[in-house]
């Protein structure tokens, strides 16, 4: 699949990559390849970003709090709501007794890696299947970081939840990016 990639998504890739190795964490996240894409610059997806007035401070802000409810996105928040469970309320308990951020994921390397040499979470390799998917809803043989882009804003995740609250839902994202083919649903 990454022969597809064009130079703008592979330098995605990297970037995410590169972010996993700053902050330790032990693999490459979806949040790694959002963040990756706001750092892009004269992109497709950087100009969409541009278009849809992200901002990468509010994109953090989004992305801490997520990490502060342990990473929960809002589609399971609401499906816990449906059961009854708060999970505002259930954070506020365990702050109220731990500290704040005591739910926060954490990421701690177990072990030293080779620089570049960092697995992927089951998130980030479904985004970048999703990407492939977006290319091919798009009559487009190559996947590139518009495609990333797409596959995030599609989710299911933390990174959709975050796009969609800062104005780049994949509606959004698929308005601003225009026609590209025929405009094939793609599937989750």
């Amino acid at each position: 699949m990454f022969e597809r990639f064009t130079s703008s998504a592979r330098d995605v890739v990297k970037g995410a990559v590169g972010h996993s190795e700053r902050t330790g964490a032990e693999a490459v996240t979806e949040e790694d390849l959002l963040l990756s894409l706001l750092d892009s610059a004269g992109t497709t997806a950087s100009s969409a970003l541009s278009a849809l007035g992200v901002d990468r401070r509010r994109v953090e802000r989004a992305l801490g709090e997520a990490r502060r409810h342990g990473g929960i996105s809002r589609a399971d928040a609401e499906a816990l709501a449906g059961l009854g469970i708060d999970v505002a309320e259930i954070v506020a308990r365990v702050e109220d007794t731990h500290g704040p951020g005591a739910l926060a994921t954490r990421r701690r390397p177990r072990r030293r890696r080779p620089a570049g040499h960092r697995p992927f979470t089951r998130e980030a390799k479904a985004v970048l299947e999703r990407s492939l998917r977006a290319a091919l809803a798009r009559d487009e043989r190559h996947i590139g970081d518009e495609h990333i882009l797409l596959a995030l804003a599609t989710g299911p995740g933390v990174a959709a939840d975050v796009l969609t609250e800062c104005g780049a839902s994949r509606s959004a994202v698929e308005r601003v990016l225009g026609g590209g083919g025929e405009q094939r649903p793609m599937a989750g």
